[in-house]
Parts: structure tokens; sequence; C-alpha cells
């Protein structure tokens, strides 16, 4: 096995085995802050997302760029991925492109650098970045819906589900702010993430949590059955949508 095979053999993957879930219960991406990174671009020829995984954040991309090249180490995740004309998917790690050098106007993560080997992935970063091209990494923290509800979301993320986090997680619970980032800061305006679910679209995306995943291989299916009792109870209307909203945290930095 030649390296490039085994790196995307070895990647930590914990979605492979719900990629058409991911696809269907994961938050979608604001206009306004794609416009912001094409605004930041010193072009809109070609952007680079490296741990695509289903490509929500490729398409919205392709609104504003030419191209768009979109990679994940899983190949399960990118055959669920949204087909779009603009935006070519690969199967390739965070580490390998595939792209040649000094071509991309963006590079990005969204919701995946916390999985990368971060040096490997910069030194990618930078061979494929033309000269002022803007590096961005982007993850969303743990939602808020409403103060009868919330209680329940965080007994279940922090007690039930809790020890079941891959340790990475802890790089989304700081808003990606303890992770290096060798790179001249461009300032962020704040972004968040926005979805109207009802109670059966929420605990879809529940359940594409990682540490969802663990916790049910180990204990079954008991201890989601019950959160489900009991957030079920306190939604009161099942089919009505709730709104809810994810801050979004951005490393966003320019390649020289």
């Amino acid at each position: 096995m030649d390296a490039a095979a085994k790196t995307v053999k070895d990647f930590p993957d914990h979605f492979s085995g719900i990629a058409a879930a991911y696809r269907e219960f994961r938050p979608a991406y604001p206009a306004a802050l794609i416009g912001w990174l094409a605004a930041q671009a010193p072009g809109r020829a070609l952007a680079w997302e490296a741990g695509c995984g289903s490509g929500q954040f490729s398409v919205s991309l392709a609104v504003e760029f030419a191209r768009v090249h979109a990679t994940d180490a899983s190949a399960k995740q990118i055959a669920q991925a949204g087909a779009h004309p603009r935006v070519e998917y690969a199967v390739a790690p965070a580490e390998r492109s595939g792209l040649t050098d000094a071509c991309a106007d963006l590079v990005c993560a969204a919701q995946a650098a916390h999985w990368f080997d971060l040096p490997a992935f910069y030194a990618e970063a930078r061979r494929v970045a033309r000269p002022g091209a803007v590096i961005a990494l982007l993850c969303y923290e743990k939602c808020a819906i409403a103060p009868d509800l919330d209680p329940i979301v965080d007994n279940f993320y922090s007690r039930v589900a809790g020890p079941f986090w891959p340790p990475e997680r802890v790089a989304v619970e700081d808003g990606y702010r303890a992770l290096p980032f060798p790179f001249p800061m461009i300032p962020a305006p704040p972004f968040h993430l926005e979805e109207r679910w009802n109670l059966s679209q929420f605990l879809g995306y529940v359940a594409t949590w990682s540490a969802t995943q663990r916790l049910t291989a180990v204990r079954g299916l008991g201890p989601f059955d019950e959160f489900h009792r009991s957030l079920s109870a306190a939604w009161s209307e099942p089919e009505s949508p709730r709104l809810i909203r994810w801050p979004l945290r951005i490393r966003a930095g320019r390649v020289r």
C-alpha cells in the first residue's frame, strides 16, 4: 500500500456509516458567510474545501466561486455529496489535495479541521494557495433552541453522550481558538447557522453526532430513546418547527 492510500484508509472516520443521515440532518451555512469569504479572496476562480463530508459547504461555495474542489477521505461521504456543475469531488485526505501549485483563491475546512494533521494540511495549503489567498477554518458550537429545551439537550450533550465525544471535539468547544494557526489573521464578523426544524429533524441531527454513534454502539438505543422521550414532552408539538441557532467560529488568515 502506498503512502497516499494508507493516509486515506487510516483517517479518523466517525461518519462514513451515517453518510446519508449526515447529508440530510446537518445545518446549512449562511449565504452572508460565503459572500464574506469570497470578498476576502484575491479572486473567485477556485476554492478548495478540505474535509468536505457530503458537500453542504462545497455547494454553497459554488455560488461565489467558478470552481470548487472538494475533498474528503471518506468515499462514502463523497458518494452522498450533492451534485453541482461547479463542484468537483475527490476522495483524498486533507493533507493531499491533488491540486496544482498556486491555484486556489480560498482554502477552507468547515467543521473538519480538528480531524486533520494540521502541520501537513497547512503545508499543502501553502503549496496550492495563490499569492494572497485566504485560508479559513470554520466550526459551529452547541446549538440553542429555547429555554425550555436547551437544558435537556445540554444534559444529553454533556452528561449522557459527553464521555463518548472523541478528544478532538475539545477544539470545537473552544471555537478553534487553541488550534495553531500560523497565518496573518483576518478579523471575521459574527455569523450563525440557523435552521427551522421539527422534533424529528432535530433528533436526526443529534443522531449524527460522533458521540451519539459511539454511545449507541456501547450502550444500545436506550439512552437516545430516553432523550427522545424527554425532549418530545418539552417540545409539546413535535411537528412544529423551532428556530435552532449555532454560533459559528472562524479562524481566517492570509496565505503568504
